[in-house]
């Protein structure tokens, strides 16, 4: 996920406490990508598929939010 940040969140992880909501996204949404690729193999029907992907791409959309304000007050 947004890999592009992947030294933001790297120095995000390093103060653990203080973005303890954003890696919760960060892992919740993880998560759901490994759901989605299992489900992706038959294990579940489209609408259950449909739904962990928008839950997913909302996730996303938060954490994008939190990276962007993180960057700009630590000057990264």
């Amino acid at each position: 996920m947004l890999h592009e940040y992947r030294d933001i969140i790297t120095h995000m992880k390093e103060n653990e406490a203080a973005n303890a909501h954003f890696l919760h996204i960060f892992d919740k949404h993880n998560a759901l990508d490994d759901q989605i690729v299992a489900g992706e193999k038959g294990t579940m029907t489209d609408v259950e598929l449909e739904t962990l992907k928008k839950e997913k791409l909302l996730l996303k959309d938060e954490a994008y939010g939190i990276l962007v304000k993180y960057k700009k007050e630590h000057s990264l």
